[in-house]
């Protein structure tokens, strides 16, 4: 059963430099991308009743293979049963799964191949190598450590195997079962993973961020050109879009915009008002070459014939849409959300990145909903970076949730949707599955495990998801501020098939509905995925009694070093900012500060004060964005703003390089960078790779 030393060691070069490159990127994550929950009821045989990947029913079919093994031997049983068991870990996805190749047991540490662990126990680092030394010669029925680990034939059921029937040596072993302990990795050790809470604790939290105004404009989102360009889109609440070359920072010029010659024109499709307009636009993630703009929108279907859809209330989630008060004596989901797709005029390689106007028709209607009322109805799209999925963020549709949307699961109000844009769906798809509009499944939404939900959900249980981002270092880290209604206003880290607890809960307490002729949801029946940071009502300076979450961006630039890694949100209201520090690095875990900010002097726009305050006079905080150098803005009604270094407002920033000349942008910090850990990753990899192929070569 030994397998041929070449076609092993090339196995070993995938292993292990699939392992270099996802090592930075681990967070608590189950294996099917949801989030670790405490289990309703506790676990009998794993010992994982704290936060967890299982529960009761996978505990016992744990049970059921454990007992199956038939291990007489009681060190090697307990072994394999924590190995069995490391499935219920909050890091099982980084544990079992190595990008495409799913494994049947966790990667085992294995000091043989680094000892420079971030994991507390340290004496552990040798779990492979115990796990060979113990039971290498001891029969195990239906071996976890089958060759299927090495892509060959399965063991047929109920035959037995020792290690030795499988393997050569013990390093044959732990060189494709193990795993290195890299800074920030996670390998199973026979324990539940505990990352070293010491991490990031020497860097000082930043002592305040400095803006300059560079556009006058209400802009209400923002997108990088997917060229890799200076150039962005920026979109106003009317209905236009414009693609302007953002000047470099320190170069004291400003947004050059022509208001009256927009790259897009949507204002006769998009309904405007306070609460309604052109709410969010999204680049295809090759735009670059097929020029696919994506919009989302609200119009009125009174004025508008191509505004028509489905009301969000209807017979499948128990609501009467005659039933609703009306707006003005406006019929019933008068107003809808619209997703739209529009192409540049001449869509070639060669012209879709340098036309300067799109095509104002639609070549795709996507998706169109009717609004049961007037406000929380969020509408902002994104592309994930690693899947290339369109996502939808939708709130509740205000009044307080009164038919209890977020919570049911044959409603698509409040909640985070998830399309294939690229997949035209066939009518006997949009029938079977009921689509809403245009577009397609992905394979992996969670509706396949929970039949209960309808096929375009990915999460559920929000307010208003109001601004949310993908990390540009980290793209697993989906983060999203969502709007509170009395007391509390939250940050999410969203996950697969998450229930992030509105209405049952606003923030981490318990909301009692002044009105819910739609029914409740009982707090013993989910498992709330809680907020990771936030703000109560109560703890803010808040204008005319308001507050309203802008979630943010995970501050990526190298224009100003002590923001590096802080993620950044605000609020719509108050002029407060916060930078919230993951302490450990990928633990979930958020150290919240309120930042001070202002404007530096030499701004291209000057920039008015809040009278008698240092701060910028704002007016509503509407986004954030993010440029193609992960320099973030700040887009509000009185103008955009952008983040520069800290020493042109009078902070210091230990990490800051003093420059001359135009400003672009000081070194990042060393210490703790994810950026450097990934840099030295690939230093080794390299190593490794050279290594390999040495012994590729050389062996017979």
């Amino acid at each position: 059963m030994a397998v041929h030393h070449t076609t092993m060691n090339i196995f070993i070069i995938f292993i292990s430099v699939t392992l270099l490159i996802t090592h930075a990127l681990s967070l608590p994550l189950c294996t099917d991308s949801s989030a670790p929950l405490k289990p309703k009821t506790p676990l009998v045989f794993c010992n994982y009743n704290g936060s967890s990947c299982c529960d009761s029913i996978q505990d016992k079919n744990i049970q059921k293979q454990f007992e199956s093994m038939n291990v007489s031997q009681p060190a090697c049983a307990s072994l394999l049963k924590s190995i069995l068991c490391s499935r219920c870990d909050p890091f099982s996805a980084e544990l079992f799964t190595i990008k495409t190749v799913p494994r049947q047991v966790p990667v085992l540490c294995n000091s043989t191949v680094s000892s420079n662990s971030s994991q507390t126990n340290q004496a552990n680092n040798n779990f492979c190598e115990k796990v060979w030394d113990t039971c290498q010669n001891v029969s195990v029925r239906n071996s976890p450590f089958s060759p299927l680990l090495q892509g060959q034939a399965p063991t047929p059921a109920n035959s037995s195997n020792k290690l030795t029937d499988i393997w050569q040596s013990r390093s044959d072993f732990c060189n494709v079962v193990g795993g290195p302990s890299l800074e920030d990795s996670v390998c199973f050790n026979g324990e539940k993973v505990q990352l070293n809470i010491t991490t990031n604790s020497t860097k000082a939290p930043p002592t305040g961020m400095c803006l300059e105004k560079i556009g006058n404009g209400s802009y209400l989102d923002m997108a990088g050109h997917t060229d890799g360009s200076n150039r962005a889109f920026f979109s106003n609440q009317k209905g236009q879009i414009w693609l302007v070359t953002v000047p470099e920072i320190g170069s004291g010029r400003r947004l050059d915009l022509d208001e009256s010659n927009p790259f897009l024109d949507l204002t006769d499709e998009v309904y405007f008002d306070t609460q309604f307009g052109l709410m969010s636009i999204a680049l295809h993630p090759n735009f670059a070459q097929n020029g696919r703009l994506f919009a989302s929108f609200n119009c009125d279907k009174s004025k508008n014939p191509s505004c028509s859809g489905r009301c969000a209330c209807n017979s499948d989630v128990k609501c009467d849409p005659s039933k609703l008060p009306a707006d003005d004596a406006a019929e019933p989901c008068r107003y809808q959300t619209v997703v739209a797709e529009y192409t540049v005029n001449g869509t070639s390689s060669s012209r879709a990145s340098v036309i300067p106007v799109a095509s104002p028709v639609e070549t795709r209607r996507i998706f169109t909903m009717g609004l049961p009322f007037t406000s929380h109805h969020g509408g902002q799209i994104l592309f994930g970076p690693d899947d290339g999925y369109l996502y939808f963020m939708m709130g509740d549709g205000g009044g307080g949730d009164p038919y209890n949307f977020a919570q049911n699961k044959k409603s698509l109000l409040g909640k985070i949707m998830r399309f294939d844009v690229d997949k035209i769906p066939s009518e006997s798809e949009i029938t079977s599955l009921g689509l809403w509009g245009n577009y397609s499944i992905p394979r992996d939404n969670p509706y396949l495990e929970d039949k209960d939900l309808l096929p375009e959900i990915w999460a559920l249980g929000f307010s208003n998801p109001w601004r949310c981002s993908f990390d540009a270092e980290r793209p697993s880290y989906f983060m999203c501020g969502d709007v509170g209604l009395n007391e509390y206003e939250e940050v999410d880290m969203i996950t697969r098939n998450g229930n992030y607890g509105w209405r049952v809960y606003e923030g981490p307490t318990i909301y009692t509905p002044e009105k819910s002729p739609g029914g409740n949801t009982s707090v013993t029946s989910i498992n709330p995925v809680f907020p990771v940071m936030g703000y109560k009502h109560s703890d803010i300076n808040k204008n005319e009694g308001s507050a309203s979450i802008t979630g943010g961006f995970f501050y990526r630039s190298t224009t100003d070093p002590c923001l590096h890694g802080s993620y950044l949100y605000g609020d719509l209201y108050a002029h407060e900012m916060w930078a919230g520090v993951e302490t450990p690095v990928n633990s979930g875990i958020f150290t919240v500060n309120n930042i001070s900010f202002t404007c530096a002097k030499d701004s291209p726009e000057p920039c008015i004060l809040v009278p008698g305050s240092s701060l910028p006079a704002l007016g509503y905080l509407f986004s954030f964005g993010q440029d193609n150098n992960k320099d973030i803005y700040l887009l509000s009604s009185s103008g955009v703003y952008r983040v520069v270094p800290p020493s042109r407002c009078g902070y210091t920033c230990e990490y800051e390089t003093p420059t001359t000349g135009p400003t672009t942008g000081p070194v990042t910090p060393t210490r703790n960078s994810s950026a450097n850990i990934l840099k030295n990753s690939f230093k080794s990899l390299f190593v490794l790779l050279l290594f390999s192929l040495v012994l590729v070569y050389s062996t017979p």
